[in-house]
C-alpha cells in the first residue's frame, strides 16, 4: 500500500471532476443536459480503453458474465447524470455539490434494505444526521413562500432525485463487484450511458458552436480521466483513507463557483453543507473502525485455527 500515492489520486481525480462539472454548467444554457451526458461517457470512452490497454486488459477486462446488471446499473447511473447535469444549470455549483453529498448518506440505507449489510445505530444517526445537514442546503428553495423562481426549487429537487439515483447506481456497482472486474463495470457503463444518452435525442439536442463542442469534449476527457484516477486510487490505499478527501470538491466548488461564475455561497448552504460532511466522515470513520475489527477477528480466527 502506499497511502499518500492513494491520497494524491483521489485529489487528482476530484479536481477532474469539478473541472468537468464546470465546463458542463457553462455549457448548460446552450446543450440539453441529454446531449451533454453523451458528450461526457462518448469522449470518456477513449480514455478507458487507453487505461485498459495501459493494465493489459484490452482483450479481455470488459467481458462479463452479468449483461443485465451493467444495464441496470447504467440506467440508474445515466438517470443519476443526467439530472445532476439539470442541477448544474439551475443552481449554483457550491449547492448543487453540497447536495450531491446525500448520496453516500443514502448508499448506507441502500444497502441496508437491498444488500442486507448490517446498519447500527451509529451509522443511522451519522446519516440523520446528514440529512440534517441536507435539508438546510435545500430549505431556501422549498421553503413555503420563498421568494425565488420555479427553476430553482426545480434545480433542488432534481439534484436531490439524482443523488438518490447515484446512491442507487452504488448499489447496484456492490453488486457487480462480487462477479465483475473493475474493468468491465467502468467500460461497460461507459458504453451503456453513451448509448442511453441518444434516446434523449427527440427532446431537443442541439449542434453545439466549435468552443462549446470543444468544452463538452473535454468535459469527458477529464470525467474519464477522473474515473481513472478514483479508481486508481484504491488500489494504493483503502477506501476509509481516501474517501473523505471527497469533500474537497467543496472547497473547488466554492473558489470556481465564485471566481468564474460568480457565485457567492449563502451561510445556510455552508452551514448545511458543513453538517452533511461532518456526518459523512463520520461514516467513514466509523467504517473503517469496523473494518479494523474484521480484520482482527479474521487473524484471531487464523491463529486458532493454527
Amino acid at each position: 500500500m502506499q497511502p499518500l500515492r492513494g491520497i494524491l489520486l483521489k485529489v487528482m481525480s476530484v479536481c477532474m471532476f469539478m473541472a468537468m462539472a464546470s465546463l458542463i454548467k457553462a455549457a448548460s444554457a446552450d446543450v440539453p443536459p441529454g446531449e451533454a451526458v453523451f458528450f461526457r461517457s462518448f469522449f470518456a470512452l477513449p480514455i478507458i480503453l487507453g487505461w485498459l490497454a495501459l493494465r493489459g486488459e484490452l482483450r479481455h477486462g470488459w467481458k462479463t458474465s452479468n449483461p443485465m446488471g451493467h444495464f441496470w446499473r447504467g440506467l440508474v447511473g445515466t438517470s443519476a447524470m443526467g439530472l445532476g447535469f439539470t442541477g448544474l444549470g439551475l443552481l449554483p455549483l457550491p449547492e448543487v455539490t453540497a447536495i450531491g453529498y446525500a448520496a453516500p448518506l443514502l448508499v448506507v440505507i441502500f444497502a441496508a434494505m437491498f444488500l442486507n449489510e448490517q446498519v447500527g445505530v451509529f451509522r443511522l444517526s451519522a446519516v440523520a444526521l446528514g440529512m440534517v445537514g441536507v435539508l438546510i442546503v435545500l430549505s431556501p428553495r422549498l421553503s413555503v413562500g420563498a421568494s425565488l423562481g420555479a427553476s430553482e426549487t426545480l434545480g433542488a429537487l432534481v439534484v436531490l432525485m439524482g443523488a438518490v439515483m447515484a446512491a442507487l447506481a452504488q448499489v447496484f456497482v456492490r453488486k457487480l463487484v462480487n462477479t465483475e472486474g473493475t474493468a468491465a463495470i467502468v467500460f461497460w457503463f461507459t458504453i451503456t450511458s453513451s448509448v442511453m444518452a441518444l434516446f434523449t435525442i427527440p427532446w431537443g439536442w442541439t449542434i453545439p458552436s466549435a468552443s462549446m463542442a470543444l468544452m463538452l469534449i473535454f468535459a469527458g476527457l477529464f470525467g474519464g480521466i477522473g474515473q481513472i484516477f478514483l479508481t486508481s486510487s484504491y488500489r494504493f490505499a483503502d477506501a476509509s483513507l481516501v474517501a473523505p478527501f471527497d469533500y474537497s470538491s467543496m472547497i473547488l466548488a466554492l473558489v470556481i463557483g465564485y471566481f468564474i461564475f460568480d457565485e457567492v455561497p449563502t451561510g445556510t448552504m455552508l452551514l448545511g453543507a458543513s453538517v452533511v460532511i461532518a456526518a459523512g466522515v463520520l461514516i467513514i470513520w466509523r467504517e473503517r473502525q469496523l473494518g479494523l475489527k474484521r480484520s482482527q477477528q479474521r487473524k484471531a480466527t487464523g491463529n486458532v485455527g493454527g
